[in-house]
């Protein structure tokens, strides 16, 4: 019994990050990818219309999700207003969520700059930095900021042999610290 259409178009996005971990963006061809699921490559492009069509699906779920939950943050008002412990739990949560897709992130960083996603993930450390300390940070704090959240996403890629919560402790403590708080 053939497999139904979305099963094979996450089959593929599966595979082609394997590889595009493996080899990276620009040296993993389609072909590559219908190679190692064992279709043609016209069935791909049933699919995916491009590689670049291939990578934004995959990142896809990562720029939705990292939206709202930046959007989240800032709707809440008043009592209802996050800390900033929390907001840098929400923030490891997230990397840790999708690290296996940051470290595509961080290898394909001109890939990804060509199709305007690292425009996004910088934007969103901006306005997280605006929760944290206001519209109109210094440069120390906004480069406390910049620290922190760099290094709450690393520590998610720097260790992932460690257990969630240990790390994340560890993390949000270290985050906290460089933020001055």
């Amino acid at each position: 019994m053939p497999r139904p259409a979305s099963d094979t178009k996450n089959r593929i996005q599966e595979v082609a990050r394997e590889l595009f971990t493996e080899k990276g963006v620009q040296r993993t061809s389609l072909q590559d990818i219908a190679d190692r699921l064992g279709i043609t490559k016209p069935a791909l492009y049933y699919h995916f219309s491009s590689r670049e069509d291939l990578v934004r699906s995959i990142l896809t779920p990562l720029m939705d999700e990292g939206e709202e939950l930046v959007t989240g943050y800032e709707r809440r008002r008043g009592a209802a207003r996050a800390t900033p412990r929390e907001l840098l739990e929400g923030w490891f949560d997230f990397h840790y969520r999708y690290r296996a897709d940051l470290v595509l992130v961080v290898a394909e960083l001109t890939t990804l700059a060509d199709l305007g996603l690292i425009d996004t993930l910088l934007a969103w450390r901006e306005r997280y930095t605006r929760l944290v300390f206001g519209a109109r940070a210094s440069l120390a704090k906004s480069t406390r900021a910049v620290i922190a959240f760099g290094g709450l996403q690393d520590c998610c890629l720097q260790f992932p042999d460690a257990p969630h919560d240990e790390l994340r402790t560890a993390a949000v403590d270290g985050a906290m610290a460089a933020l001055g708080l």
